[in-house]
Order: structure tokens, then sequence, then C-alpha cells
């Protein structure tokens, strides 16, 4: 059986992923609007009715209009979006199955599914759960800061950092950046963790094109129960069994190590996800390593259109 899929947005950095990693693959066929007619939306609405998996790559904005675009007859079409636009909305279903049981059936039954964000992909892989068994309560004052490449940040990003002959000293050097302190994957974050507030983030761009690392720093004498570094190991382990795209790390993970180092690029053009916990009794340190390209986008999204559409989930990508 064949699949009619349409990317809108497609020449944004998540679509092209999209667009090349479901070229070429046997069972999709790819619609694609004409150059000159992709803005017309009439023309566009004809695309979106016809096809039985439509990507929304674009500001948030523009895939609430090509939603609306939808014939209210229409019950076959299903949605993905990559925007920001429906992560906390109450109609669609967030798109990171690994969560729990309920969560793949969520998915697999759904007709919308809002794509996580990259940042947040990462940090609620590492919090939900905990606040789900009780670990961590929802009232825990959480901060976060995550590393990611500069290919996160989009076109105008990449051509800042690819387009000169040379970078900027400053532009060498990792770089915080939305010190304003809200972030748009804020939302996201607390609500399908099941916080009570946002943690504190702090995101920083690196001179790298792709590969994150979302860090959570937790003290164990303020968590609803004791629990040292090899007991939130073996509950990862336990939570995460069988899946094929996230995985817990040993405890010890010297030999996964670069020299004691964790380099952020170590999942790249995958759509694996690595869950390490460091530490000791008094301090602890979680983390989840991706790709932001992978785990972190476009991966995430097919990953998600498998499952809706009863298909491998991991067709077409790499573990």
């Amino acid at each position: 059986m064949s699949h009619k899929v349409f990317i809108d947005g497609r020449h944004g950095t998540t679509g092209l992923k999209i667009d090349e990693r479901l070229s070429g693959r046997e069972g999709i066929q790819i619609l694609t609007i004409p150059e000159s007619q992709r803005k017309d939306p009439e023309v566009k609405a004809r695309y979106v009715n016809e096809a039985d998996v439509v990507f929304l790559c674009l500001p948030d904005a523009a895939s609430r209009e090509s939603v609306a675009l939808l014939d209210p007859a229409n019950t076959r079409t299903r949605f993905l979006d990559a925007s920001t636009a429906h992560r906390t909305h109450p109609d669609w279903v967030y798109g990171l199955p690994e969560l729990s049981a309920a969560h793949h059936e969520r998915v697999r039954n759904a007709r919308k599914v809002a794509v996580p964000g990259c940042h947040a992909s990462g940090f609620i892989m590492l919090v939900q759960p905990l606040v789900a068994a009780g670990i961590l309560p929802p009232d825990y004052p959480l901060s976060t800061y995550s590393i990611t490449g500069y290919s996160g940040g989009g076109k105008e990003m990449i051509a800042s950092y690819e387009g000169p002959e040379s970078l900027p000293d400053a532009m060498k050097s990792p770089r915080f950046y939305a010190l304003g302190l809200g972030h748009k994957h804020l939302p996201e974050m607390q609500v399908i963790s099941g916080l009570d507030a946002p943690p504190i983030f702090t995101p920083i761009v690196g001179s790298f094109a792709q590969g994150m690392v979302v860090a959570v720093p937790l003290h164990p004498a303020r968590l609803a129960r004791p629990v040292t570094p090899a007991d939130l190991q073996r509950f990862y382990a336990e939570h995460y069994a069988g899946q094929t795209f996230v995985q817990a790390m040993p405890l010890d993970a010297a030999p996964l190590l670069d020299n004691g180092f964790l380099p952020a690029t170590a999942c790249n053009d995958t759509n694996r996800a690595e869950i390490f916990v460091f530490g000791h009794q008094d301090q602890i340190l979680l983390a989840a390593r991706f790709d932001n390209l992978g785990k972190g986008a476009s991966g995430a999204a097919i990953q998600c259109m498998n499952i809706m559409l009863g298909l491998p989930e991991d067709a077409g990508l790499k573990a």
C-alpha cells in the first residue's frame, strides 16, 4: 500500500531532512507542490486534502493556517506539526511515544501529532518519567541547560556559521542564548513533564552543525524519596526497556566518554537518544544525548508517522 505524503515547508531545515529521509522509500509517495503555487491557499488545500500524511514544517501561524485548510469531511488526512503551535493543545497528541505504553497508543490512534521540540525532547525524556513515578516532586525547582549544534537555529543561523570564510572569535566559542529565560520550548517542558512551574532553561549553541546534550542537575535530598545515581540508572533502564530509539546507558559510562568528556555529536545521523546518569550521593546530573535533526526533529516526526500508519516504527530510521 502506498501512502501520499505532503511536506508543507519542505525547504526549511526540518522539511529538507524529512524529504531526504523519505525520498525513495518504498510505499511513500511525496506530493510536490509547484514552487510558483506553494503560497496559493487553494492549491495548498488540494495537496493537504489529497495527502494521507501532512508534515507541517512552518512557523506557528502558518501551521495553524494549513490545518484550517482541511476539508471538514476529510477523516483520512493526518497531521504532524513540527512547529510549537500545537504542542500543548488538548486536541493534539504529543509525539514522544517512548514515555509510556499509553503515549505510544495515543500516537498510533492520533490524527494530529505535535512533534516535540529538540531541547524539550531531552528534558522530557529525563524528567517526565521521574515525576510520573513520584520520584521528582512536581514543585521541584528544576533548572536545565542544553548545548546544540547551530543547525537547530534554521537557515539563517546555518548561514551565519557556514557562510563566512572564517568565523569571528565570538562565534568560535559556545554561546548562551534566550537569556530572557522565555524560550519557546518551556510550555511543553512544563506541561508534558507534569511540573508546577517551568524550569530555568539556558540553551547554548556551539560551532558544530548538529548534535545535542540536554542536562538536568538534581539534589537527591530534595527528591520525594532518597535515590542514588545507581537507582536512577536502573529506573531509566527499566522504564525504557525494549525501546528501539531510547536507551539508558551504563552507570560506568567511562568507555562511552571521550577521555572524560561527553561529546554532543555521537548520535548524529541516527534517531537514537542516550540517557546518562552521573554523580554521587549528594549531587546527580542527568543527561540526554541525541541528534537535534534526528530524534530532536525529522527523525521523531518520521517515527510518529510510521506508528500512525501501522508501519514498522524504525522504517527509514537508524537506531
